[in-house]
């Protein structure tokens, strides 16, 4: 299994991630899979909330996409929604998430046990500080490589 995933980003630089597949081991799977098969390539980050969130994964840049992997159940954890968190988004039903996730700005511990946390950025938080702002932005960040080790 494999430990990171480095997000190669638009707006800077490398963003590498601690996979937490000991909390998620269904999420983790099913990111490092996508990532794996090039899925994240060039896809923008559709929703970048200052002080919240920036939220990515879907192939068509509205929010409402996915992959063509089914749906994830819920695997809600005890790691705590603070600055650099990745978890999974999903539509109101739990066992939603599929390939959309967002990395954290902030805390934002109203969403603890609700969204399955799969990860923890190690290092580049500065290149998700740096993505374009808006919902959608209007030139948004894109990831340009997402890569497994």
């Amino acid at each position: 299994m494999a430990d990171t995933l480095t997000l190669s980003l638009s707006s800077g630089g490398d963003v590498v991630i601690k996979l937490r597949p000991d909390l998620a081991p269904k999420h983790v799977e099913q990111i490092t899979g996508l990532a794996s098969e090039g899925f994240y390539d060039g896809v923008v980050f559709h929703r970048v909330i200052p002080g919240f969130m920036a939220q990515g994964g879907d192939p068509t840049g509205t929010g409402m996409g996915g992959s063509q992997r089914p749906n994830i159940p819920a695997e809600f954890n005890d790691l705590s929604h603070v600055r650099g968190v990745c978890s999974m988004a999903r539509s109101q039903n739990p066992n939603s998430a599929n390939s959309q996730f967002f990395i954290c700005f902030d805390d934002a511990t109203f969403l603890d046990r609700q969204y399955t946390a799969w990860g923890v950025v190690e290092s580049g938080m500065e290149h998700v500080d740096a993505l374009p702002k808006g919902e959608p932005p209007r030139e948004p960040g894109k990831i340009i490589k997402a890569t497994v080790a």
